[in-house]
């Protein structure tokens, strides 16, 4: 189920990313790009929150309040992200403005490239961090945990699908559709390295799981809020950015609580 899980979140971002082959001579509209966004936001905020925020503060931690570790977590995974978004040099694909430590050697694809990669670390250890609880706890207390998990993982590949459609599309006007589709794909494969290293990680070091489910939780929330809610109410008199957004948090909420 891990294995079919990190398959998901990968392949799901090809699959996205094979937009470019349709939409010969169009860029992706305001409108669509803030729909796609503010789906993909909706589901990372409420996966941040039901699959992994919430395990981390219903944990059992004797040498403090479970409360203050899910907070603790929460800031630290937000502060990792911040600290690579102004370390690693990186453009993001709809702007102009480039962040991180200024460079020249590096091409704009690259940089586009890296913004995308920056995206997409947190969730592919999200996945990789939920599966590793899920399998310490499967063989004691709580037999649907791995079921949780895969839910998480196919929230985070339904998000995947017009994430990679958005990356490839805005790629294309720089390398044509060939690449665009190859770097779309491409963006995706640190989604499960990322989650492969969570799983070990938290296999290996059980003690600290409920801080690596609240710093997962952090480094997603982070994304969300910096990134993904200003691009899906880039139009403010537009709200169709909003209800895609609630639409995604409902739907990732019904498979983590319902089916998992």
């Amino acid at each position: 189920m891990a294995f079919f899980g990190f398959l998901t979140i990968f392949l799901s971002t090809v699959v996205g990313s094979a937009a470019v082959f349709f939409f010969r001579g169009k860029t992706i509209s305001q409108r669509t790009n803030q729909i796609c966004v503010g789906f993909a936001a909706g589901i990372m905020l409420s996966a941040s929150v039901f699959s992994l925020l919430l395990p981390a503060i219903e944990s059992d931690v004797e040498y403090m309040p479970s409360i203050a570790v899910g907070a603790i977590g929460l800031l630290l995974g937000a502060l990792f992200l911040y600290a690579l978004d102004h370390v690693v040099p990186h453009l993001h694909v709809r702007e102009e403005k480039e962040e991180g430590i200024p460079t020249k050697k590096m091409k704009k694809t690259s940089k586009m490239f890296l913004a995308v990669m920056l995206h997409n670390i947190p969730e592919g250890l999200s996945v990789g961090i939920s599966f590793g609880v899920s399998v310490l706890q499967e063989s004691s207390v709580i037999p649907g945990a791995l079921l949780s998990s895969l839910m998480l993982a196919v929230g985070i590949g339904i998000q995947n699908l017009p994430e990679g459609a958005v990356v490839s599309l805005a790629m294309r006007q720089e390398t044509g559709n060939a690449k665009a589709f190859l770097f779309g794909a491409l963006s995706g494969v640190v989604e499960p390295i990322a989650a492969v290293v969570g799983f070990f990680l938290a296999m290996a070091m059980a003690p600290i799981l409920p801080w690596a489910l609240s710093f997962a939780a952090g480094a997603m929330i982070f994304v969300v809020i910096e990134e993904m809610v200003p691009d899906a109410r880039a139009d403010p008199d537009s709200h169709f950015g909003l209800f895609a957004f609630l639409f995604g948090f409902i739907l990732m909420m019904i498979l983590d609580v319902a089916l998992g």
